[in-house]
């Protein structure tokens, strides 16, 4: 396995990073999860400018424009021989003394790691998997922006050790306001009534790749759509449940805490039209040739 490093490929084993890093002493940087489909990252545009928005609101520098980042990306992937992946591309403030000073640092650590992507057991998208709604509440919004996407994790692990304590795949988390927000890695949604629902940006939540792409499909197809403020018996009482990102697309949901759920035709219908636009969106970058890149 090979490691993008700092601007060069390096076997897997030589890819340190040093100990004096702000990102492992403070958890100071930001990252990507990117999913690739045949050879082609999905939506790759739309990953890297939430990454320079991330660092921005960090005053965190970049030094490499998006179109080198790109070519870095492939180069990983094909290193790796990889056309079926997970990809996870990392910036962190960098090697500095110790101490919060950001100038402290005077370059950033930039990794970009590739694995093949393992799908997930089929019984999770016939079944649907569980959720709990965990004590943990999600950070205040005006304290750490969730526009943010930072290797700070620390909130969505407390809340991830309550859904393994609870035997649940993923935990939800409310707000302050015991408003519903998001998952630990992911974005919620419900039916009700006829209605999709989703916890508003304002509730404190990531604006997610995935989620993004579900409510431009859902209003293309007609459906009823509420982005709001949601209270945990809104989802109680829900018609059915899915929960979204990069990697588990379109996940339903069978149960939250005791409350049960039938796997739905609006959940069927979204998943099947999200897989559509990924088929679309490969074909499309096919069908221009030969990358940038060198990846056929």
């Amino acid at each position: 396995m090979y490691v993008y490093l700092n601007g060069k490929l390096v076997p897997a084993k030589e890819a340190v990073v040093s100990v004096f890093d702000h990102g492992f002493l403070y958890g100071d940087g930001v990252y990507e999860t990117l999913r690739v489909y045949d050879g082609v990252v999905f939506m790759l545009d739309e990953h890297l400018s939430r990454l320079y928005r991330s660092s921005s609101l960090i005053g965190l520098t970049i030094p490499f424009a998006k179109d080198h980042l790109k070519i870095s990306i492939y180069e990983t992937l094909i290193a790796n021989s990889l056309r079926n992946a997970y990809v996870r591309l990392t910036v962190s403030r960098g090697k500095g003394s110790i101490g919060l000073d950001p100038d402290l640092c005077p370059e950033p650590t930039i990794v970009i790691m590739a694995q093949e992507l393992k799908a997930y057991p089929k019984s999770f998208y016939e079944k649907g998997i569980s959720l709990s709604i965990a004590k943990t509440r999600r950070n205040l919004k005006e304290a750490i922006n969730p526009r943010i996407k930072s290797l700070n994790f620390l909130n969505n692990i407390l809340a991830k050790i309550e859904a393994k304590k609870a035997g649940t795949y993923e935990a939800v988390m409310l707000n302050v306001n015991r408003k519903l927000t998001e998952g630990t890695i992911s974005n919620l949604f419900f039916s009700k009534g006829g209605i999709l629902c989703t916890p508003s940006l304002e509730c404190g939540i990531l604006d997610g790749i995935t989620r993004g792409l579900i409510v431009v499909l859902a209003l293309r197809d007609g459906l009823m759509m509420k982005e709001g403020e949601f209270i945990r018996e809104d989802l109680y009482s829900a018609d059915e449940v899915f929960i979204t990102n990069t990697t588990l697309e379109v996940m339903p949901v069978s149960k939250v805490d005791g409350q049960k759920y039938a796997i739905g035709n609006m959940t069927k219908l979204l998943h099947k039209a999200y897989r559509t636009e990924v088929n679309a969106y490969v074909a499309n970058v096919k069908a221009e040739g030969p990358s940038l890149w060198g990846y056929e």
